[in-house]
């Protein structure tokens, strides 16, 4: 829950302590040496967010980096990093929430009853699970309630802002399709068998001389026109012998770079050269070349729309978040 609970007065106080009394001064002026209890960091306009609100959202972040045992000044800059990263997110949802407020978007408490039960629903949670899942959090239900409530506004706003002014039109989405015609065009897939000798771990360069030999003598035969898959029942030590070394359908990409090389050079009913591979030395047969058929542009129109649109918010919203910092005036607290 946001650092909002704060009275009028209070408000007024820090506002002050920014304004007159001096850039980063505390919130409570200490006395006699007393502790600074917290102070403002930043101000959005005519909000503040303070240290206390900072270090609340940050320390989830900070609890990993501890955990990950760090040398000390590479943890030091990544919770630098990350300080910088949650404050810019606070400031942000203060702009957001200004611009709530100017659009007077309000929700009522039955919505967020709504809201809540769907998350138990999908969650199967019951209204005790639920609370013993935030308990053990450290987050009272009343806080959980103002998280989702502020979460609601914010989808709305964006919502209203952003995603309701996007438009995804058919020439964009023929043209996304074009451009990823890899993905959504016919692919080619080859039919392949191989035969297989293995090098024993430990073979010296005679023994792999001799294996060699023996894979030259094969290809010998299946040049003069043997049948491969005979061959290979009678030669592989492959665990596909016994099928005549039929590997199946591959994809090129789905193949070493050896073997692509080779195999994208070949025509149906065309044999490899003797290959040194991690499994050994293998001959492969290519047995023919299949063109599995594409999506249509009609078929995949809507899950283009979607991906078009999804891209699109995120660029229009950083756009507009930029705007609304430009417009805003925010000064930020060391």
């Amino acid at each position: 829950m946001k650092f909002k609970r704060f009275t009028l007065a209070i408000r007024n106080l820090m506002i002050c302590a920014v304004f007159f009394c001096g850039v980063g001064s505390p919130l409570v002026v200490p006395a006699h040496g007393a502790e600074i209890v917290d102070r403002i960091v930043a101000v959005v306009n005519d909000d503040i967010i303070t240290l206390f609100e900072l270090n609340r959202s940050i320390k989830p972040y900070e609890d990993k980096i501890y955990a990950l045992g760090y040398p000390e000044e590479k943890e030091r800059k990544m919770l630098f990093k990350v300080r910088e990263g949650v404050l810019n997110q606070l400031i942000d949802k203060k702009i957001e929430d200004q611009q709530i407020k100017r659009s007077n978007i309000k929700i009522s408490e039955e919505q967020i009853d709504q809201t809540i039960e769907r998350i138990k629903g999908q969650n199967l949670f019951t209204d005790e699970d639920l609370r013993h899942a935030l308990a053990k959090d450290g987050v009272t239900m009343e806080a959980y309630r103002e998280n989702i409530k502020e979460e609601i506004l914010r989808t709305r706003l964006v919502n209203l802002e952003v995603k309701s002014k996007i438009v995804i039109t058919e020439e964009d989405i023929a043209a996304y399709y074009e451009k990823h015609i890899d993905t959504y065009g016919g692919k080619q897939k080859y039919h392949l068998r191989n035969i297989l000798i293995t090098i024993p771990t430990f073979a010296d360069e005679s023994k792999k001389l001799e294996i060699r030999g023996k894979l030259d003598e094969i290809l010998n035969e299946l040049n003069a026109g043997e049948s491969f898959e005979t061959m290979a029942r009678d030669y592989s030590e492959s665990s596909t012998a016994p099928e005549g070394g039929d590997l199946g359908l591959f994809e090129l990409d789905s193949l070493s770079p050896q073997l692509q090389k080779t195999i994208k050079e070949m025509k149906p009913g065309e044999i490899t050269p003797v290959l040194e591979t991690d499994q050994g030395y293998q001959i492969f047969f290519l047995q023919e070349i299949l063109k599995t058929s594409g999506k249509s542009l009609k078929d995949v129109s809507p899950e283009i729309q979607r991906i078009l649109y999804e891209e699109n918010a995120d660029k229009k919203y950083q756009e507009w978040i930029e705007g609304l910092r430009k417009q805003s005036v925010i000064k930020i607290i060391q």
